[in-house]
C-alpha cells in the first residue's frame, strides 16, 4: 500500500472519503499482494486468510474535515441517559397489518434489506412513474435485530421499543429522545422522487392508513429531524437505502446525515449496500454488546471487533440440522457497514 508509511503506528484511521470513494467500506481493501489460499470445508472460509485492513485498524468516516473539529467541540454526553430507542419493522398497509396481526413470518434461506421494493418494482430502478407510502414492502427481519440490540444494552421491552403500528412519526415525535444513548432506525430510507411528493432525504415509517395519526404523513423527512432534540451517541440506519442506484444512495445518507448531526448525534452507522440479515443482526448486536461490556472502548474499535468476530467465527447453520452452510467470512457479510462521526469515544 504506497501511503502505508504515512499512518505506520496508527491504530485508527479517520478517513474524508471524496467522490465515489464515499461508497466504499476502507477495511475491506488488502494490505499485502501474497493472499494465502485456503480450502476449508465450509464455502467462503478462505476468506478469513485474506490480509484486510480492518484486521491492522479500526475505521472512522468523516463528511468533511472540518467536521472532526465539530465533533471534538461537543459537550459530554450525560452517562445518566437511558441506553435505547428502536424503531423497526414499520406496518406500511392493511394487508401488513392482518399479516402482522396473524403472526404469520415471512422467511427465506437468504434475506437482504435496504433495497426499496414495492409491488411492482424496486425504487432504485425507476421503473415506476408513481409510488407511495403505502405500495413499500415490509421488513420483517429487522423486528428481531432491534430486539437484540434492546436485550444486549438492557433497556425497557415495553418503553424504548417501537415495533410494527408502534414504529410512527408520531412514536419519533412524542417520545421523548433527547436522554437516549443509541437509536435505531430500522426501515427504508428514501431519496427525493421516490414517492410521489417526496421533495427530501426521508424515513420511512408506518403509514397513517394503519396507525391512524391523521396529523402525520408517515414520512419522516430530513427537515423533521433536524427538528429534533438528540443527545445521542449512536444512531443506527440499520436498513436504509444506502447502496441505490446512480447515486441516489450517497444522496440519502449525506442528507439523513447532516440532519441527525444537526439534531445532536455523535456517530452514525450506516451500511454501504443491501445487507443480509442474519448476519447484520450479529453484527450490530456484538458491537453494543462490546461497548457494554467495556465502556472505555472506543466506538471505532467496537466495530472493529464486531467486524472480527463475524469474520473469523461467524457462520451461517441450517435452521433445522445446524449443519454449517458457509461462513461469513465474505466482505459482502461483514464490511458494508461504515461508522460515520466521531469514533474515538
Amino acid at each position: 500500500m504506497p501511503v502505508h508509511s504515512a499512518w505506520k503506528g496508527a491504530k485508527t484511521l479517520i478517513i474524508v472519503p471524496h467522490g465515489p470513494l464515499g461508497h466504499l467500506p476502507f477495511g475491506l481493501l488488502v494490505t499485502a499482494d501474497n493472499i494465502p489460499k485456503s480450502t476449508g470445508q465450509v464455502p467462503l472460509t478462505g476468506y478469513r486468510k485474506v490480509p484486510w485492513l480492518i484486521r491492522d485498524y479500526s475505521i472512522n468516516v468523516l463528511p468533511s474535515s472540518g467536521t472532526l473539529l465539530t465533533m471534538r467541540q461537543l459537550p459530554e454526553s450525560d452517562p445518566k441517559r437511558r441506553p435505547f430507542a428502536g424503531f423497526g419493522d414499520p406496518v406500511f398497509n392493511q394487508h401488513q397489518a392482518a399479516v402482522l396481526s396473524a403472526n404469520q413470518a415471512i422467511t427465506g434461506k437468504i434475506s437482504t434489506r435496504a433495497i426499496r421494493i414495492t409491488k411492482e418494482a424496486s425504487l432504485d430502478e425507476g421503473q415506476l412513474t408513481t409510488a407511495t407510502l403505502e405500495m413499500l414492502q415490509p421488513l420483517p427481519d429487522t423486528r428481531e435485530e432491534v430486539l437484540s440490540i434492546a436485550r444486549a444494552l438492557n433497556a425497557d421491552m415495553v418503553q424504548d421499543v417501537f415495533l410494527g403500528q408502534s414504529a410512527s412519526e408520531m412514536a419519533v415525535k412524542k417520545t421523548d429522545l433527547s436522554d437516549r444513548r443509541v437509536l435505531v432506525f430500522a426501515t427504508h430510507g428514501l431519496v427525493p422522487g421516490d414517492l410521489d411528493g417526496l421533495r427530501q432525504p426521508a424515513l420511512a415509517l408506518s403509514s397513517p392508513m394503519v396507525t391512524g395519526d391523521a396529523d402525520n404523513d408517515g414520512i419522516l423527512t430530513m427537515g423533521e429531524i433536524m427538528g429534533l432534540r438528540l443527545n445521542a451517541d449512536w444512531v443506527v440506519l440499520s436498513a436504509c437505502n444506502t447502496a441505490a442506484g446512480q447515486g441516489a444512495g450517497s444522496e440519502a445518507v449525506s442528507g439523513l446525515g447532516q440532519a441527525f448531526f444537526y439534531a445532536g448525534t455523535r456517530a452514525l452507522l450506516v451500511s454501504n449496500w443491501p445487507v443480509e440479515s442474519a448476519s447484520a443482526k450479529l453484527l450490530t448486536t456484538e458491537l453494543f454488546r462490546q461497548q457494554e461490556a467495556d465502556p472505555t472502548l472506543s466506538r471505532a474499535v467496537a466495530l472493529q471487533k464486531s467486524m472480527l468476530k463475524l469474520l473469523d467465527k461467524g457462520v451461517y447453520r441450517e435452521p433445522k440440522t445446524n449443519q454449517a452452510v458457509y461462513a461469513y467470512a465474505h466482505p459482502m457479510f461483514w464490511a458494508p457497514f461504515s461508522l460515520v462521526g466521531e469514533g474515538s469515544k
